[in-house]
């Protein structure tokens, strides 16, 4: 319930009671009035609301205290002012509140979220009318009288609310019955946002959330059997928000995480990285961006890769027709832990071809593969030279 002040400045005035009484001298409804505007100045009750309507409501928690109480008091201070004169909502009012359902509509806020705000609020401000009527003077059936009236001017209220709110989200996105896409989206964009997205997802806000990334008919079922989760297509790439890393096993995918909501369009990045890793090494399963770091940045320096290209271009061309067939045997030995006999059954050769092949590499590029940085720098060559030949 994140109503702006300055949308609506003329509903904070104070109302003339006294004007008011001159119109109605015996009827006793100044004093409705006068209890009213007595309990909306009340200093600790707007605290008091705005805690309990964040408390209770879980997607305008994440709204700063100050918005709620604000635009809560511009709300109930214009229901006073329509009680005090006896009638509905003006069409300022109704106009106000369609700007605040097309406001909360376009920041993702459901209009379930904001009517149960505004209950909330309600409640409480009743509630404090009852407990101080009697020393103001006011009897229960005139109170009641005066709620009546503010239920009708409220239930106006209401109607172009939610009209309002309605119409903006069917015409802001075209897609809206994939509500999934629409949230990841909104996760994406980070800040305010998303920490709106999350409450309405049922996401947790605390404790991290991971980024899974795959191809466009990506199996999902497994992820969404492990609730809460949110996964949808979003610009060419299946993606999944989840409270926790899938424990079953999945289709090639990258996973990045755990991190706040609002910072989830860099997690996605790594998990996208993750991904490429998997698809370019033949990984199957699911490929967090912490086992396949040092993978992810190699690939990710194309500058650094053509330096390597150009430095160990002579010995491509010494290798001749063999280039591939040994780039793919020092690939296969180093991700098979330099094992060769396991190397040459994933190339359907000799473990001595695997050797071989190895040894020639090491003799042309004057790399020694078997070493730490060797290793590292075979791996990158080797997977660069594969890229370049096709």
């Amino acid at each position: 319930m994140a109503w702006s002040t300055c949308l609506w400045p003329e509903v904070v005035g104070h109302h003339n009671a006294r004007q008011h009484d001159r119109m109605h001298p015996s009827d006793g409804w100044t004093a409705v009035v006068d209890l009213i505007e007595r309990v909306m100045g009340d200093e600790d009750l707007l605290p008091s609301v705005t805690a309990g309507v964040r408390a209770t409501v879980r997607e305008v928690s994440v709204l700063p205290p100050s918005d709620v109480a604000g635009h809560t008091r511009a709300l109930l201070t214009a229901a006073t002012r329509a009680l005090a004169d006896r009638r509905g909502p003006t069409e300022a009012e109704l106009s106000f509140v369609a700007e605040l359902g097309v406001t909360r509509a376009r920041q993702g806020v459901p209009i379930e979220a904001v009517l149960g705000a505004i209950h909330v609020a309600e409640r409480a401000i009743w509630a404090r009318a009852r407990e101080v009527a009697r020393s103001e003077g006011v009897s229960a059936d005139r109170l009641l009288d005066a709620r009546e009236l503010y239920d009708d001017w409220a239930d106006a209220v209401r109607g172009r609310l939610i009209t309002a709110h309605r119409v903006t989200r069917a015409d802001a996105d075209p897609r809206r019955n994939d509500r999934d896409a629409a949230i990841l989206r909104r996760l994406l964009q980070g800040g305010s946002a998303a920490a709106l997205a999350v409450a309405e997802a049922g996401l947790p806000a605390a404790g991290g959330l991971w980024v899974l990334v795959a191809r466009p008919g990506f199996d999902d079922r497994v992820l969404r059997d492990q609730p809460p989760v949110v996964c949808a297509e979003v610009d060419g790439l299946f993606v999944a928000v989840l409270s926790r890393v899938p424990s079953a096993r999945l289709g090639t995918a990258g996973l990045a995480g755990p991190d706040g909501p609002d910072r989830l369009a860099p997690v996605k990045r790594l998990a996208v990285a993750a991904l490429t890793v998997a698809e370019s090494t033949g990984r199957t399963g699911v490929a967090h961006i912490a086992d396949v770091a040092w993978q992810a940045a190699l690939t990710d320096r194309a500058d650094l890769a053509a330096v390597l290209l150009d430095r160990h271009r002579p010995a491509w061309a010494a290798l001749g027709p063999n280039a591939e067939p040994v780039a793919h045997a020092v690939l296969a030995w180093l991700e098979s832990d330099r094992d060769v006999t396991v190397a040459g059954g994933r190339l359907f050769v000799h473990p001595n071809t695997v050797r071989n092949r190895v040894r020639r590499f090491a003799e042309l590029t004057g790399i020694d593969p078997a070493g730490t940085v060797g290793a590292t720098n075979a791996w990158w060559l080797c997977r660069t030279w594969l890229r370049e030949a096709t």
